[in-house]
């Protein structure tokens, strides 16, 4: 399932957190209020994205992001690609069936990286290369970390087929609950 090669740009780190950490993530994320305005819940923090303007305004200040993330977004400072603190963090909760159309992140939004932090359930996320229309795939594992940047920020999109399950090495593999937790940096202008 894993691809032979990822987007240049992408950078894929298992286990970026504890089974311990993760389970402390999911719950922490499990006290604050979802939101039902997708498909999807999703929890914003930090800066909303506003969905149908596909922006992120200046009344969107959330407040800085909550003290039980800091050892998430240091680990991404110091021990990363990413290289820098995030400000914004978006949560998706996905449940079996559920997926994320193909999308590049907001251009004039965010920053030049975005990353991913897999908790719960593994899914497949696909790739395809904007203008040559090539395509690879790769399997997110639970506390695995996914980093786009450059050529895997701008030249692919990204999405997560909606399925009941995926086939890894020719099994099928039933999804259960997952909640991705997506860092970014919001670009403020003047």
């Amino acid at each position: 399932m894993n691809a032979i090669h990822l987007p240049q740009g992408a950078t894929y780190l298992p286990d970026f957190v504890t089974a311990k950490e993760e389970c402390e993530l999911a719950a922490a994320l499990d006290t604050g209020e979802w939101s039902v305005e997708l498909k999807r819940r999703v929890q914003h923090f930090g800066w909303r994205y506003d969905y149908r303007a596909r922006a992120v305004t200046a009344d969107a200040f959330l407040g800085a992001l909550p003290d039980w993330l800091s050892p998430v977004c240091a680990r991404l400072e110091g021990e990363t690609t990413f290289g820098r603190l995030p400000d914004q963090m978006i949560a998706n909760e996905y449940l079996p069936g559920q997926g994320i159309s193909a999308h590049v992140d907001c251009v004039p939004c965010f920053a030049d990286k975005v990353a991913s932090l897999s908790l719960l359930s593994a899914c497949e996320m696909r790739f395809r290369h904007r203008a040559s229309g090539e395509k690879c795939a790769l399997l997110l594992e639970p506390r695995a970390l996914l980093i786009l940047a450059g050529a895997a920020r701008y030249d692919w999109t990204h999405e997560i087929p909606a399925r009941m399950a995926d086939i890894v090495d020719g099994e099928k593999r039933p999804r259960a609950r997952r909640v991705s937790m997506t860092f970014r940096n919001v670009l403020r202008s003047g």
